[in-house]
């Protein structure tokens, strides 16, 4: 995490930007690959840092993977079995490695997984996965930092998550899609990603419905074949491009959306001042003459975003008035405050909740990223203040970000990559 971005602030973004393809869709993909007889080919997978290092997972457990001239992915797994244990070494980069769980499950019936690295945003634990996976009929045991798993006789199940986990619900399903019987999770995740998931799985052969709403259904079949599919836009890149345009004073067209992932983030842009206009490819953002106070309170999908509350701290920061957050997600989500401190920032933290007062000018200086949306609101400051500022581990940002240095600087910012 050695990378530096150097900014120099003060210049207005305008012009256009295409967001990649969505970060966390496309990790779950590429793992549920696996549960395919055949060639998978993926388009819109984003070039990031976190799919390098779920491609080298991939490829150390015995799956061919290759990147066409046209960008698609191929991968290919083995008509035999794969390794069932990941690399230590590897998992413990990112978060989305625990997703083997599930899909080795599902292709094979047992998986050693170790326990899963990432950003240090507080505390995901594996339990909810767990807890899934037993009632499928999977025995577990914890021992030295990994997760062992068999299911001699898999079969359907209810399953009620206590909280509506992404991951959970993901691993969860992945295995249902080639478990006998019918798999029904109550309190579901909604995300977006997760509809990709399902998607994804039913392109494949699956029989997968009910997604986008709290309870999924999954008649398990025994054989899925590779099929050729795209991934959606990201929903969190597109939000802190609009952030961008409205902590900078300038107008950004942010191209390849879904509009409708994006309502909770539009909503709350409007409520700052800024003025957004939806259409059938993107959504234009426009800076307000002033940017006013809002209270955000992170929640599950259809909630607003925990992965964009850095980022809209970032513009309140800069807002007329007093701002509420309120993190009801994850609890290490305010490790950021600290380094906006430091470029002039008025924020106070208590418990969830971190109260952000108003200033007029932010002022460059030499910060440190702590995770990867913690990175991308250093970023919105340093466009915003006044003089240079330096991002140190700025490694954070491109595991979730395309050529961010190269977007933002077709948009007019001064940045540099060392």
């Amino acid at each position: 995490m050695e990378d530096q971005l150097i900014i120099e602030g003060g210049s207005p973004l305008y012009g256009q930007v295409q967001i990649s393809g969505a970060k966390n869709a496309g990790l779950v993909i590429m793992v549920a690959s696996i549960l395919a007889d055949g060639v998978t080919v993926l388009d819109n997978i984003p070039r990031i840092r976190d799919v390098n290092v779920i491609l080298q997972i991939l490829n150390d457990i015995g799956v061919e993977t290759s990147w066409g001239e046209d960008g698609s992915l191929s991968i290919c797994p083995p008509s035999g079995r794969l390794k069932s244990r990941t690399s230590y070494e590897l998992a413990k980069k990112l978060r989305a490695s625990n997703l083997f769980l599930g899909a080795l499950l599902g292709r094979q019936k047992e998986a050693v997984i170790s326990l899963p690295g990432g950003c240090n945003i507080g505390s995901r634990p594996m339990d909810l996965h767990i807890k899934g996976f037993q009632a499928l009929g999977v025995e577990i045991e914890i021992e030295h930092g990994y997760i062992y798993a068999q299911a001699k006789k898999p079969t359907g199940a209810c399953i009620y998550l206590d909280f509506p986990s992404v991951g959970a619900t993901e691993n969860i399903m992945m295995m249902a899609a080639k478990t006998p019987g019918l798999t029904v999770i109550e309190n579901a995740a909604k995300e977006p990603e997760i509809v990709d998931l399902a998607n994804f799985l039913n392109s494949m052969g699956a029989k997968i419905r009910g997604t986008g709403t709290d309870v999924i259904k999954i008649e398990g079949v025994p054989e899925l074949k590779g099929c050729h599919y795209s991934i959606i836009p990201d929903r969190i890149e597109a939000g802190t491009y609009m952030v961008a345009a409205a902590i900078s004073g300038g107008e950004i067209f942010v191209e390849n959306v879904i509009p409708t992932h994006l309502h909770p983030i539009i909503a709350k842009l409007q409520e700052t001042g800024a003025y957004v206009e939806e259409a059938a490819q993107g959504v234009r953002v426009k800076a307000g003459e002033k940017i006013l106070p809002v209270d955000i309170k992170t929640l599950p999908y259809p909630g607003f975003p925990t992965d964009m509350q850095a980022q809209m701290m970032a513009l309140l920061s800069l807002g007329e008035g007093s701002s509420v957050i309120v993190e009801n997600v994850f609890e290490n989500r305010f490790q950021v405050v600290d380094e906006l401190k430091r470029m002039g920032a008025r924020i106070k933290v208590e418990g969830h909740t971190a109260v952000v007062e108003g200033v007029k000018t932010l002022y460059g200086t030499r910060v440190k990223a702590t995770d990867l949306r913690a990175g991308a609101a250093l970023i919105l400051s340093a466009l915003a203040a006044r003089g240079e500022t330096v991002i140190e581990n700025a490694g954070y940002i491109f595991r979730g970000y395309e050529n961010i240095d190269d977007k933002l600087s077709k948009l007019g910012a001064k940045v540099k990559k060392q």
